[in-house]
């Protein structure tokens, strides 16, 4: 089985090499300013240039309004949004029909109780992203916490729209987490830092390996 991979959180050219050399699918800028992963649009649309042909680009933004969103994507050519707040179906639909981009949301998992949410978002959605619901903290990051949910969750489960894995991951366990949820792409970004926000190419490197054996 051939298991996709997106890298996300990018915001120099070392780290984006390594992921594109590596075999990454994906590669993702993080709009959200609270991020440590953040990145400017303009350094954004640097790297983007360096992206070859047959890698996707992915911006991730948090509930934006349309003004900061024209701002963007005006600068940066993506493939795909990553709409990874609140956003409503109703709002996913706005988005698209607005900057006519292919849109992923993120559904954001603790419970059994929260698969329901994927369902309605696979309506209107392109793409779906399971990740670890944020812990109850004021320091809590939207996504890219580094921690994982209960995978068993989605063992068997079956979607109307391609979807992705997140929350948690690294090189030692993506090979669980496949074999857990029948993923066929992944999404890491806090997996391959070695400090918040600073992607590793060695730890990038690692994981494309480990994924591209499975």
């Amino acid at each position: 089985m051939t298991v996709q991979v997106k890298i996300c959180g990018l915001s120099e050219p070392e780290s984006l090499h390594a992921a594109v050399s590596g075999g990454a699918r994906y590669v993702g800028f993080v709009f959200y300013p609270a991020s440590p992963r953040y990145v400017a649009p303009s350094m954004a649309a640097e790297l983007a240039r360096l992206v070859p042909t047959g890698v996707r680009t992915v911006g991730l933004f948090v509930d934006p309004d349309d003004d900061f969103l024209e701002h963007v994507v005006s600068q940066v050519p993506f493939d795909l949004l990553q709409l990874h707040g609140k956003e409503t179906p109703r709002r996913i639909a706005e988005v698209k029909a607005a900057f006519n981009i292919p849109v992923m949301k993120a559904i954001k998992v603790g419970g059994p109780e929260d698969l329901a949410t994927a369902l309605e978002v696979a309506e209107v959605a392109d793409r779906l992203l399971f990740d670890a619901k944020p812990p109850a903290k004021v320091s809590a990051l939207p996504g890219g916490n580094g921690i994982a949910f209960d995978w068993t969750l989605l063992a068997g489960r079956s979607w109307p729209r391609p979807w992705m894995l997140s929350g948690g991951l690294k090189a030692d366990n993506a090979a669980e987490a496949v074999r857990t949820t029948g993923a066929t792409a992944l999404d890491i970004s806090s997996g391959v830092e070695d400090r918040p926000g600073h992607k590793d190419p060695a730890l990038i490197r690692a994981f494309l390996d480990t994924v591209a054996g499975l």
